[in-house]
């Protein structure tokens, strides 16, 4: 059994300062996947950089203390890509690629469109070229990350407030729709379907002591990796960020 977190951080450093390590050895998963790390990899405590028993690659991005993507693997994979090769998209640091011998993982942050109507265009043209590259990929793949979407009503505590806001947006939620009728399967809804489960809470009101959530933070898997996919969950008392943990087991 292979166990697979993700998990946006909302700062390496930061999170690091609050039982980061003693966190992901409680959870004691194979492979790590952070979003939003904030960080260069040499900006970075040494003891963080290289977590023991673990592999560790890191995609920051160039602008200083935003966004950027690392993953922490026991097994160290075949080949690792970063970024979809456009350099729009790469300078932020948004994705890692890993081949591994049985599966393909892709560990994404994507991209926030709250900020005005050229960020949404940002997130939605980000959205069009991930699934052009995931599209069609043969081997057992799993695309995890903060997708920066709740695709369904029961993916937030109040989604008629919020039917106008990024993040639930219609074109956003299509594109999950888009991405699922081309073969992936959303991992945690193959195992509940019960509302109440997020993975995002608003620091500024308070929002997670009253879980008033939303569930942006995903695992998807393609057919190929269907078979093998034996459970998948949500850790809302893992603390440290305003996201907490998702996690799968795969068997393969």
């Amino acid at each position: 059994m292979t166990v697979l977190v993700s998990w946006n951080v909302n700062g390496l450093r930061a999170v690091a300062k609050k039982g980061f390590l003693e966190t992901i050895a409680d959870m004691s998963a194979d492979i790590f996947c952070l979003q939003e790390i904030k960080a260069r990899e040499e900006q970075l405590p040494a003891e963080i950089r290289a977590v023991a028993g673990y592999e560790s690659w890191f995609n920051p991005a160039e602008r200083p203390g935003y966004s950027g993507v690392a993953v922490y693997a026991k097994a160290k994979p075949e080949a690792v890509r970063k970024g979809l090769g456009i350099e729009r998209f790469d300078s932020e640091g948004r994705l890692l690629e890993l081949d591994f011998e049985k599966f393909r993982l892709i560990n994404c942050y994507f991209p926030n469109g709250g900020s005005g109507e050229a960020r949404l265009a940002y997130k939605m043209d980000f959205y069009e070229a991930l699934l052009r590259h995931v599209r069609g990929v043969e081997k057992p793949l799993l695309l995890c990350g903060d997708v920066n979407t709740a695709h369904k009503e029961t993916d937030l505590a109040r989604p008629r407030e919020n039917s106008g806001v990024s993040g639930f947006l219609p074109m956003e939620r299509a594109w999950i729709d888009e991405l699922l009728a081309a073969g992936f399967y959303d991992t945690f809804r193959l195992f509940n379907n019960e509302s109440g489960h997020y993975s995002w809470w608003d620091y500024k009101t308070g929002a997670r002591e009253r879980n008033v959530g939303w569930r942006i933070d995903y695992f998807f898997a393609n057919r190929a990796m269907l078979e093998h996919l034996r459970d998948a969950w949500i850790w809302p008392r893992v603390v440290g960020s305003d996201h907490c943990p998702v996690g799968v087991r795969i068997d393969l």
